[in-house]
């Protein structure tokens, strides 16, 4: 399963906010077997999420888009989303209901204490996902996420982000495995040897540099016992460190 991650924000573009969400979905993907395909962030722009949206859905398995739900100014995914695939936006009665549910509880009283007319909140544009897709409860925040055909949004604080994936993590996984060991080998000796390698085998294999002099190896393919067959020919080339899970 090839899937794509988008990150919308001009505040991490800026580097006022890390990019933390697509880290933690990037290994989430890869602990299920996924295979993260492209990453990108990219500004509240409507139009551009809405051309990268309506160009990735067509050419991966899933889209994963992260960040700008709500009803501030800065808030166009969920629109942006909705344009992409030539829908409307619509507030579904169920999801009326789980905003009228958390203001209540935020305010400490009854929901059915709670009148909607008397809520100084625009419902509609905090709770709208695009009609006919399939609304995603968000458990630590407000907004809700959505599904629409194979574009997942999901809300951008971290804390509401994971808990709404975590609700639809069932639906990633792949026959993609991995396995990761260290070596104490410069990266720049590796050049000739991992050339073999790839020769060799049909596997991917990445070098990154570590900490202390030590450098990752990582072999990914489809085959478990390729890839085990894969490190053990690595393993006999190449000064062998401490094992990372």
């Amino acid at each position: 399963m090839d899937v794509a991650i988008v990150t919308v924000g001009d505040e991490i573009l800026a580097g006022d906010t890390r990019n933390t969400n697509a880290e933690w979905l990037a290994r989430r993907l890869d602990e299920r077997g996924a295979s993260v395909a492209r990453m990108l962030t990219i500004p509240d722009d409507a139009g551009l999420i809405a051309d990268t949206v309506d160009d990735w859905a067509a050419r991966f398995d899933a889209v994963v888009v992260g960040g700008g739900l709500g009803g501030t100014h800065d808030d166009v995914t969920m629109a942006a989303v909705a344009e992409a695939f030539d829908r409307e936006l619509t507030l579904e009665d169920a999801v009326r209901e789980d905003l009228i549910a958390h203001l209540a509880d935020y305010r400490g009283v009854d929901a059915d204490a709670l009148d909607p007319e008397e809520i100084d909140l625009d419902l509609a544009a905090w709770g709208a996902t695009p009609a006919g897709g399939r609304p995603l409860s968000n458990p630590e925040g407000l907004s809700p996420g959505a599904v629409v055909e194979n574009v997942y949004v999901l809300p951008g604080p971290p804390a509401e982000f994971e808990a709404t994936f975590d609700s639809v993590a069932e639906e990633f996984g792949g026959d993609a495995v991995s396995e990761t060991f260290e070596t104490t080998a410069p990266e720049g000796s590796l050049t000739d040897t991992l050339a073999t390698f790839r020769g060799r085998f049909d596997l991917a294999v990445g070098s990154y540099p570590s900490t202390e002099g030590r450098n990752r190896l990582k072999v990914t393919g489809d085959d478990a016992e390729r890839v085990a067959e894969g490190v053990a020919w690595l393993r006999e080339r190449v000064p062998v460190g401490e094992e990372r899970s």
